[in-house]
């Protein structure tokens, strides 16, 4: 059986005691060596930057998102006592032993096309995940119309309570008995590092209230995962790299809008009666009851009968503040994901 090289986990794990415990364990490398007791000791060099996996089937330069993860795996280094090297490594399958030596996979679902899982890659991911890898599928939930086409479910972070059908019949074949379970609001990985949502009063008025108490609320997000062993192992989220990557200049590459849902007086009853001619979808909440979206154009939901009975309009917003905001929010879920792998 192959193992996991512990040492990649034991250099992540000497980051976590902070800023104090390095200071203890480890001399700046220009000092000269200590002396206690008029004896010299050698130095102590502090460990090499975690590498981490991404997985991509096929042609790597097509991948989702390119400039994402390296750009979220800088800002780690700067923000946290973490250190990653800043370009990940590329597999095209987990039948790649390269796993049992690296403990965090990133995938975008969009980058593997047929999730069946061969018998090998089963056994190896039943191994690695036992022995306390940990793997993020990007793009891993998302509601029924956006999976007509994966490219979808690039471009919302509309989300369900439960992973795409596809992942979950690819971990049942390696977990018969696991599933995957939605992370409550109160989940410790939502305050692994940062915790609540960055300072809001840069947004518009018009958004603001539906972000910080519905869309966001504490700085939670929609997200499910596996436990094995006690601890998420397989962490599946809506899109969130579309909000990591900058380029060479530090410019972000993507430009993010922000969808709310409105209401107003009389609109439960003009809507009820209102002709469409898209389609009509069930979303799944997080209390286990149902939305009913109504799209008028493919993979773009115009509004929403919700459990209560009420309706209400999906609206879209653009602004310069409202892509930072949204930039700075998937920045610090994403150092949050990071830090919860590598201390638990």
């Amino acid at each position: 059986m192959e193992q996991i090289d512990k040492t990649y986990l034991k250099r992540g794990l000497y980051r976590m005691f902070g800023i104090v415990a390095i200071a203890v364990l480890f001399l700046p490398a220009s000092s000269p060596a200590a002396e206690t007791n008029g004896e010299k000791q050698a130095d102590i060099s502090p460990p090499e930057p975690i590498a981490v996996l991404r997985m991509v089937e096929g042609k790597p330069v097509q991948r989702q998102y390119p400039q994402a993860l390296p750009s979220l795996l800088k800002t780690a280094n700067k923000q946290t006592t973490l250190r990653f090297k800043q370009q990940p490594r590329l597999i095209s399958s987990f039948e790649d032993s390269q796993i049992f030596k690296h403990p965090f996979i990133y995938v975008n679902y969009a980058d593997r096309e047929d999730w069946s899982l061969s018998s090998k890659e089963q056994d190896n991911l039943r191994n690695y995940l036992e022995q306390g890898g940990f793997i993020l599928i990007d793009a891993g939930i998302n509601a029924e119309f956006l999976r007509e086409k994966t490219a979808y479910g690039q471009h919302h972070s509309f989300g369900e309570w439960r992973a795409c059908p596809t992942i979950q019949e690819a971990f049942k074949s390696v977990f018969p008995d696991k599933s995957f379970r939605p992370l409550d609001r109160s989940h410790e990985l939502y305050r692994t590092f940062y915790s609540g949502l960055p300072d809001a009063s840069t947004l518009p008025d018009s958004v603001r209230e539906y972000v910080v108490n519905e869309k966001w609320p504490d700085g939670t997000y929609s997200a499910v995962g596996l436990r094995v062993n006690g601890r998420i192992a397989v962490l599946a989220t809506p899109i969130v790299a579309m909000g990591w990557g900058k380029d060479s200049m530090g410019n972000w590459v993507t430009r993010i809008s922000f969808r709310i849902r409105e209401g107003e007086e009389g609109l439960s009853e003009k809507l009820e009666e209102a002709a469409y001619t898209g389609r009509r979808y069930e979303t799944l909440r997080r209390d286990g009851r149902k939305d009913t979206i109504y799209c008028q154009d493919e993979a773009l939901p115009a509004w929403v009968q919700e459990p209560d009975g009420e309706w209400r309009v999906f609206r879209y917003y653009q602004s310069r503040a409202i892509s930072e905001y949204a930039h700075r929010f998937y920045t610090r879920l994403g150092v949050n994901i990071l830090m919860y792998a590598f201390t638990h």
